[in-house]
């Protein structure tokens, strides 16, 4: 499945932008027949990529609130198999704590190619949210775990690294079309 970017080849996705800025909407609890096909959508999306620590629904046009991220062995660029445990998915989540120090470090992101962004970011969080079976939980995430969980939840609400990039580096022969939309902003 297609992942939405807000540019592609120097041009401005007004379509999928929108999309991308709105906030997620929730998914009913007990999961209706809608909301299973929509976490089953983006764990299939998700799954047998190389390319990404996480994806959060609105990254592939469903603007719901699921993402999925792997949850350990980030070095390995081999991709995760369905059901292998090596993934956590998260429904309707919610921060309910944050903890430790704030730390600076560069992220890129899927729906912003070609750029990273230095982004700060809680070193240790607590999240309630509901699992892919609509099981609720609590689960702490710390370390890049917790960086890669608040990344996710950011599109949920409609941010991305460029709203929370201190510093954005791209590519010199971009230039042109990156000066042009970040000092438009």
């Amino acid at each position: 499945m297609k992942t939405w970017k807000l540019w592609e080849n120097e041009k401005i996705n007004k379509e999928e932008a929108s999309l991308l800025r709105r906030h997620a909407d929730e998914i009913p609890v007990p999961f209706d027949e809608e909301g299973r096909r929509d976490v089953e959508t983006l764990v299939d999306t998700f799954v047998g990529r190389d390319d990404a620590a996480g994806l959060a629904a609105p990254q592939i046009g469903i603007s719901k609130q699921i993402v999925v991220f792997r949850n350990g062995n980030f070095t390995d660029k081999a991709p995760i198999k369905k059901g292998d445990g090596n993934y956590d998915v998260l429904v309707n989540p919610r921060i309910t704590q944050i903890r430790g120090d704030m730390e600076k470090t560069q992220e890129a992101c899927l729906s912003c190619p070609d750029i990273s962004a230095d982004v700060v970011r809680a070193t240790s969080i607590k999240v309630k949210a509901y699992n892919e079976k609509g099981e609720k939980i609590n689960k702490r995430y710390t370390g890049f775990l917790a960086r890669v969980v608040q990344h996710e939840l950011d599109h949920l609400d409609g941010k991305l690294i460029v709203d929370r990039g201190t510093t954005i580096y791209f590519p010199k022969e971009k230039s042109l079309f990156f000066d042009k939309i970040f000092k438009d902003e």
